[in-house]
This record gives structure tokens, C-alpha cells and sequence, in this order.
């Protein structure tokens, strides 16, 4: 095994407006086993006490550097700190999230068992549901215990269901090296602007040598569902824009591989999903974009999807211009029982229950029809 204790983990902290977080989020960087490190702290033209947090725990520990900046948005502040990195490894933490003290030392260490170094080492995450509230608990993400390579190290096809969750490019570290061979850097929207989508896909999909470590150390502060729902009115059209740049960097890397497509293919069906929830298709943008985003997906590849439910099957067929097309439902309802077999092995009966209540409450409710746009949401988190 490789000797790990003096490689230099360089944390990118890109900071908007985080006074309420930012202590608990720095404590947890501190409190790492792993002692290599190099925190750096970027105040993106904060309004609120972020800046004065940065400095006083910059003041108290010397591996934190803080980098005050105008505000750019999340994917320009984690440029500026993928330049000003100088570790082996980059990791990036969000400042409303905080990690488990063993995180860095139980990657490198099993990146160390490996005889030749690792591009990604990959882990789940915990997911903070509900955070700050008398509800809040600590669950399993969508992806832990379901991520099973035939081997490792791997490549992305052999785990693309790591494509169709929640990007969480935060629960991994990206040997620097390798961010720089294929110059990957984030894509600079205003705002948060969901910079992590393409960033998902330039790693994973670029790396020759991913390693899974199915324990979870990040734990991600959910958004509330009445933030959720207010983002997604003011930002409808935000995911279809997403997934295209996503298809555009998959198109440009060059990728053919069927279950790669596919999993892209679900993480459409999802985005417009989350989207219908709040406008209805018959909104003229909404359809128009879903209809672009459809044109882009391989036909026989959505058809023959037993994942993909036969009503978004008819969707897509609706918005090509295709004949209605003959659909089994029976895979896909096998595929929901054991999709619900196994939220309750991950996440317990009290919660898989919760949300199939909620889902169903949902389908009842009305869908809104209007389209509010956003651009200027700015933020780095």
C-alpha cells in the first residue's frame, strides 16, 4: 500500500451568503484525520458575514487560505480555486454541507490499495432531509449499496447508474493531474446555474480509473420543499439547458457506449418530470424544450428503456411525431417493486412511505402553467 499521510488534499470552498452554515462547515474541514490539507475559502461577493467567518478561521489555522472576489457565480469561484490549488488531490465542499472527520483519510487509503493511482475516487452521500427543523434526519442517498463494478478500478460504463442520481460531485476527490491532462474546468453560468451537471460528466466519463467506496462521509443539506418549489418556478427552463450541455460534452468526449446513453436519457425523463410538477406541457416553452431534448435521444434507446415509465414513452413519441408505440408495462412495474424493496432496505419503511404519499398527493394537485426566468439567481451553492 502507497504512503498517503503527506498527500495534499486541496478543498475548493466556493462561499455565497453562508453566514448560517459556514462555521459548522469549516469545523468539519478541520476536524479531518487527514491533516494534508489546503482549505480554500472564496467569498464570491458575499452581502452577508461570510467574509469576517473566512478570516477569523484563516487567522486560527494556517492551511486555510481565503480569496476575496466579486460575485461570478459557483463555476467561475471553483475555476479560481481549481487554479489556485496546489494538492494532488481536489475536493470540493460545499459551505452549507458539512463531512465526517474520516473522509479524506478512508479515501486515500483505499485509493492506496490499488496498484496504480486512481483518476476519481467515488463515494455515496448523506442526505440532511428537512435540515434545521424539528424533522430532519440523516438518510442514504439514491446510490448507496446499488453502485457494484465487476471490478475496480472502473470505467463509467461499468457503473453508469452513478450517471442518473443527483450529480454530488462533492462526495469525491479528482487527483489533479487528471483534471489537467483533459483540462476539465467548470462550465461559468450566473448564479449557482447547476455548474456540477456538466462537471459530472467531463469526470466521470473522461476517467480511465474510477474507484467506489460504498460509505458515505458528505452529508448535503437538502433544500426544504418550499425552496425546491420556488426555485423550479423561477427557474422551469434550467434543467433542459443543463441536460443539453451535458449531451454536448458526452458528444464532444465522444461517447457511444448504450448504458452511458441511457442513464442520460433517465436523467432527462427526471428533469422533466420535476419540471411538469409545477407547469403543465401544454406551456408552449416547456414543450418546446422538451421536444428539443427529445430530438437529441436515441429512439430505440428511450423505447426499449424498461426504467422509463410507458406514459413518458408515449411522451416521447407524442413531442417526435412518432406512431403511439407499443408498450409493456409489466417490466417497468417489476422495476417499481423493486425500486421499493429497495428504498425500504435504504432508507426505511417511516420515509419510503412518506414519499409514496407525497407522490401520490402530488399527481392530484394542479400543475401551474406560467414560466417565471431567473438569470440573475446568484449564489454559490
Amino acid at each position: 500500500m502507497r504512503n498517503v499521510d503527506n498527500q495534499l488534499v486541496s478543498i475548493i470552498v466556493p462561499v455565497f451568503n453562508a453566514e448560517p452554515y459556514l462555521a459548522q462547515c469549516l469545523d468539519s474541514i478541520l476536524a479531518q484525520t487527514h491533516r494534508e490539507l489546503e482549505v480554500i475559502c472564496l467569498n464570491d461577493g458575499s452581502t452577508d458575514g461570510s467574509l469576517a467567518i473566512m478570516q477569523a478561521y484563516a487567522d486560527r489555522d494556517e492551511r486555510i487560505r481565503v480569496i476575496d472576489k466579486q460575485n461570478q457565480g459557483y463555476g467561475a469561484t471553483c475555476n479560481r480555486g481549481l487554479e489556485e490549488a496546489r494538492g494532488a488531490w481536489i475536493s470540493i465542499v460545499e459551505p452549507d454541507d458539512w463531512i465526517e472527520p474520516g473522509m479524506y483519510a478512508d479515501m486515500l487509503a483505499f485509493e492506496a490499495t490499488f496498484n496504480d493511482p486512481a483518476d476519481i475516487v467515488k463515494t455515496p452521500y448523506w442526505r440532511i432531509w428537512m435540515p434545521d427543523t424539528p424533522e430532519q434526519r440523516k438518510l442514504n442517498c439514491s446510490y448507496r449499496r446499488r453502485i457494484k463494478p465487476p471490478c475496480q478500478p472502473f470505467i463509467i460504463r461499468d457503473a453508469a447508474h452513478l450517471l442518473t442520481h443527483h450529480p454530488s460531485i462533492w462526495s469525491a476527490i479528482y487527483r489533479k493531474g487528471f483534471l489537467e491532462k483533459h483540462g476539465i474546468r467548470f462550465r461559468e453560468y450566473p448564479g449557482a446555474g447547476w455548474a456540477d451537471n456538466p462537471f459530472l460528466i467531463e469526470t466521470l466519463c473522461q476517467a480511465e480509473r474510477i474507484v467506489y467506496l460504498d460509505e458515505p462521509y458528505y452529508c448535503y443539506r437538502e433544500e426544504t420543499p418550499e425552496k425546491s418549489k420556488s426555485f423550479a418556478l423561477n427557474n422551469t427552463l434550467l434543467p433542459f439547458d443543463r441536460w443539453n450541455d451535458m449531451m454536448d460534452a458526452l458528444e464532444r468526449i465522444g461517447i457511444r457506449d448504450e448504458a452511458v446513453l441511457r442513464a442520460h436519457n433517465s436523467r432527462g425523463f427526471t428533469y422533466l418530470g420535476g419540471v411538469l410538477e409545477e407547469v403543465d406541457l401544454t406551456n408552449d416553452e416547456v414543450r418546446a424544450a422538451a421536444t428539443r431534448m427529445f430530438e437529441r435521444m436515441d429512439t430505440d434507446l428511450v423505447l426499449s428503456d424498461a426504467e422509463i415509465p410507458p406514459g413518458c414513452k408515449r411522451m416521447f413519441a407524442e413531442l417526435r411525431s412518432m406512431p403511439e408505440p407499443y408498450v409493456r408495462s409489466a417490466p417497468y412495474a417489476w422495476g417499481l417493486v423493486k425500486q421499493g424493496l429497495y428504498n425500504l432496505r435504504n432508507v426505511g419503511p417511516w420515509f419510503t412511505l412518506r414519499t409514496f404519499k407525497k407522490y401520490v398527493t402530488r399527481k392530484k394537485q394542479p400543475r401551474r402553467r406560467e414560466i417565471k426566468e431567473d438569470p440573475e439567481h446568484s449564489g454559490s451553492s
